[in-house]
Formats: structure tokens, C-alpha cells, sequence
């Protein structure tokens, strides 16, 4: 099973988002397929669900903001997914605390 995701651009075009990526068809479905399973792992389930839980504790302090479970608070989505600038390849694979 695969997902095809689509955006609008400034024009107002739909547009795949796998065409930054200038995928294939073939290409495109596998990467859909290796995005949802990783986001179904136990440890991606928990961070989703705390992150949400914590959305719904504190609406007015997490507008335009992810939660950082590292540091413990909201950040920038650039901020927080950049790892505050040192790149993601130093963090993969940590765990980190949730509820």
C-alpha cells in the first residue's frame, strides 16, 4: 500500500511532493511505503502521540512550533528537525523521553 501526497505551489498547481526529489513513479512508491512504516515504529507512535498530547495541553505556546524531545520544550520545526543545526545523522537512533 502507498500513499501519493499532494501540495499546492504558488500558482496553485498540485503538485507531488516527491517531485523535489525528481522520483520515479516506481521510485515514489517505495519511498511512501519506507516513510509509513518507519512512522509506524513503537518509538515514532510515542513521540507522535506525546507531542500530540502535549498540542492539546498547551494550544496558545505550540502554535508554529514542534516539540523538541531532546531539550524537553517548543521549537522552530527548522530548529527542532535541523537538531539545532548539527544535522540529524548525531541523533538517529536515540531515545528520547516521552509519556
Amino acid at each position: 500500500m502507498y500513499v501519493l501526497v499532494f501540495i499546492r505551489n504558488d500558482t496553485g498547481i498540485l503538485k507531488s511532493i516527491y517531485m523535489a526529489q525528481r522520483l520515479s513513479a516506481e521510485a515514489a512508491k517505495k519511498k511512501a511505503a519506507r516513510d509509513l512504516a518507519y512512522a509506524k515504529t513503537p518509538d515514532r507512535r510515542a513521540k507522535k502521540a506525546d507531542a500530540q498530547r502535549r498540542r492539546r495541553a498547551d494550544p496558545k505556546g505550540s502554535i508554529g512550533k514542534d516539540w523538541d524531545h531532546k531539550n524537553q520544550r517548543w521549537e522552530s520545526p527548522a530548529q527542532n528537525r535541523g537538531n539545532d543545526g548539527l544535522g540529524t545523522k548525531t541523533e538517529s537512533g536515540k531515545k528520547y523521553k516521552t509519556k
